[in-house]
This record gives C-alpha cells, structure tokens and sequence, in this order.
C-alpha cells in the first residue's frame, strides 16, 4: 500500500540519475591490496588513539587504534602483515590525518576475535552496543556518525520509529541497491537488532521506486518479522536526506538545530544495518565495505567489496584502468561528493564510491549573475534561501546568513543543479558554514 502514495518532501530536483552503469551488476570482492593505508580518523568524533607500532605483525580485524571518548571509534586493520609505517598521509576529505600502513602478507589471516554467536538475540542492548562500538561501525551512507552513539539516546527523547534508508537517492551510486538484492537477510536481521537496542516495534525500510525489484525482494523478506513495513517513495533528489526522508514517511517535520530524535525517529542506512548484524551476530569488525566504481572515466564500472585503506589508484586499476578525456574524480556521488585531486587517497569508511567522470561531463560554463529566478529557492528541501545566504557570505556577513538558516543547510547542491545561471551555490554556503564553525570554536 505504501508503494501506491505519493510518500516525499516539497522541494528537491531530479539530476540525471546515472544509475544504468551499475544498478544490474553484482558485487565483485576486490583481493586484498598489496598495501593499505588506514587512517586514524574515519569517523565525526573525537580521533582514534594509535595501538600498534612500527615492525608489529596484525590480522585481519585486529584492533590497529582504539576509541578515544564516546563519541570515536576503533579502527581495524583491514589485511594481515606488517606495520610498515605511521605517519601523516592525504585524507579523502581533503587533508593530511596520522595513517596507519600495513604491507600484505599474503595469507588473510583473520583475528582470532572473529567468532561467530549463534544466541546473539540473546545478548542485552547494552552488550549489543558494545560490540557494534568494538566493531568500529559508523554511518555506511556517507556521515559516519558514530553508531553505537545514535543508538543511545537520551531519556527524555525516547524512538518509536526507526527508518532504514535504502533511497540511495546520490546519482550514480547503487551500492545500497546491490546490498538489498544480495544480503536482504543480513539487513534485516540487522534491523532487528536496531529494534531490540532501542525496545521499538515499528520499523520501515525506504526504498525509492526506482528500485522494484529491491522493494519487491526485501518485502517479500520483511514479511517474516513484525512490525517492518517496506516503503515505496518517489524518485526525487535528496529523498534520503534524513529529514526529507522523516517527513516523507511520518510526516514529523526535524524542527531547526535538531535532530531526528527531537521528533522520535531513528535513521540508519541499510548497509550500516548489514555490519551491525555482522558485528554483533559474527564479531566481524568494519575492515571493509561495498562501493560503486562508476562514471564515464573508468573502462569497467562495478560495485565492489574493497577493504579500508585500499588506495583509490588500486581500485581503478582493479575495474581496468582509466580512459582518456578523465576530468574529475570524486568520492562519492556527483551532488555531495568530494573532488579529489589525486587518486592516491585511500577507502574509508564513509566511502560508498568513487566516481569518475570526463571531460564532457565536467563542461561547465562561466557562473553569470543571478537573474532572481527563485528556482534555487523553489527546490531547497529545507526551505532556505540560497542565492541570499550565497550572497551574504560572499560579502563575509555572517551572523546574518546564520540568521536566515545558514546551518540548516544540508548541503545537497540541488541549487547548485538548478541555476540557470551556473552560480557555484553551494561551494559559497559551505564556506560560510566552514568560517562560522571555526569562529565559534576560537570563540568557546
């Protein structure tokens, strides 16, 4: 019946979805990389603290950094061998972070932590959580929140719904997509343990309809458990932004400077739920992931199971090299991906793909002044003011961009797409976010 309503938000846009490179190929497992290069830091929160030291020999899942504060992760190594080095390396989002290098060995041998437990069900919440904090997992849809933290929260703000996205609403990427129509028991299984953490009986799983075949399958699935319904959402950009995606199924609107918890609602990602399963139920820890390796620029695209820390340069060679004319390349989609100007930066946890494109993808024409359209306006799916807030950063006025919602911004680049006259929007807003943080912080 859900598939049937119009389930979205106001706003939002409908980039070309790019989806036909790789929404029909199965996952491949890349082999594991001769070397990986495992940052510290994968994660919002504090940074990991460093474990082992230059010569130590580890295996797979072993415990290479530990949480430091409630608000960190762990971090595992992601192939067995040598400690080679440690030291500052490139980071995908952009700068230089402490890294771990490891030199394959060539055998994959698994951590003797890695057992699996039959009676997971039976664990409490509590020690539920605990191993989805020792298992170092974080937002699979691209945030990487914490998710040992998401699952606790306060009190006072109790969850009686929890939304498994599946939209995958970022152009290009289909590894969500892929994960529902090869592991859709883990997922639930999965979700499962999300709803015994947080003792909730309602649950949906989200899925745009551009995916029938995935809503087909993980309905059929859900049926055995109680309280999970699938919904069908319409197709629109960005429908898995968490609060589109709350208002679209529950129609509870994240008041501004909250969080879903302020309305009762929980989001994970699907694939999230697929490590916490095997997290909690196998004792694996979050050493790899599924990415998409797609775009005009790569000879063979794929999703692909590749391990944390494998360089972007290994896995373009892995789906047979680049073409001629590449122009950019990008972790993750083309709305709220990253540009990357060199392809030795390695996998984190956060990277649900890699993207790269060409020349005549990338053309793009000189920005011209605004011509008061309002189409930026008309398509915010948080009902913000782009061109204005744009504009005040622009001229450095700041306090009053954050009094028009600069903070709301979520930072999707539907206006970016939609400018007629080729504004660089979001480029501008994220900058003004970027000076308001780091004035707060000398600030406190």
């Amino acid at each position: 019946m859900f598939g049937l309503k119009k389930m979205t938000f106001k706003g939002g846009a409908h980039p070309p979805e790019g989806k036909e490179f790789t929404e029909h190929k199965p996952i491949e497992i890349m082999p594991s990389p001769q070397q990986v290069i495992i940052p510290v830091q994968q994660h919002i929160g504090a940074p990991s603290q460093v474990l082992v030291q230059k010569g130590d020999t580890v295996k797979i899942g072993d415990k290479i950094c530990e949480a430091n504060g409630f608000v960190s992760l762990p971090v595992h190594a992601s192939i067995s061998g040598k400690v080679t080095k440690i030291g500052e390396f490139q980071h995908p989002l952009g700068m230089k972070t402490q890294a771990i290098v490891i030199e394959n060995d060539g055998v994959d041998t698994l951590s003797d932590s890695i057992q699996p437990n039959e009676n997971y069900l039976n664990l409490s919440p509590d020690e539920m959580k605990n191993r989805i904090r020792e298992a170092g997992i974080s937002g699979m849809g691209g945030a990487s929140f914490p998710t040992h933290v998401k699952l606790s929260p306060p009190k006072d703000k109790p969850i009686d719904t929890l939304i498994l996205n599946g939209a995958e609403c970022e152009p290009y990427l289909t590894a969500d997509h892929r994960l529902m129509l090869e592991y859709p028991d883990d997922i639930l299984k999965g979700l499962q343990i999300f709803q015994k953490i947080l003792n909730i009986k309602r649950a949906y799983i989200a899925i745009e309809n551009n995916k029938p075949d995935a809503i087909k399958l993980v309905r059929k699935k859900a049926s055995a458990y109680e309280g999970i319904s699938v919904v069908g959402l319409n197709v629109k950009y960005p429908q898995g932004a968490e609060k589109q995606l709350i208002y679209a199924i529950t129609k509870r609107q994240v008041p501004t400077g909250g969080l879903p918890m302020d309305v009762g609602c929980l989001v994970q990602n699907v694939g999230t739920a697929r490590a916490v399963y095997q997290a909690v139920a196998e004792n694996i820890p979050l050493y790899q992931r599924v990415a998409t390796i797609t775009g005009a620029g790569v000879n063979e695209t794929k999703n692909i199971l590749v391990r944390i820390g494998t360089l972007f340069k290994d896995v373009i060679e892995f789906c047979g090299g680049y073409k001629e004319n590449v122009s950019k390349l990008i972790m993750g989609g083309p709305m709220m991906g990253i540009a990357q100007y060199t392809d030795e930066v390695p996998v984190i946890k956060g990277t649900s793909g890699i993207l790269v494109l060409d020349q005549a993808a990338t053309k793009r024409n000189e920005p011209l002044p605004c011509i008061s359209c309002g189409r930026c306006v008309d398509t915010c799916p948080m009902g913000l003011m782009p061109t204005t807030l744009a504009e005040l950063v622009d001229f450095e006025h700041y306090d009053q961009a954050v009094i028009l919602g600069l903070m709301d911004c979520i930072e999707c680049g539907t206006c970016t797409f939609i400018c007629p006259s080729r504004r660089n929007l979001l480029q501008s807003i994220r900058f003004g976010k970027f000076k308001v943080i780091r004035q707060r912080r000398k600030a406190s």
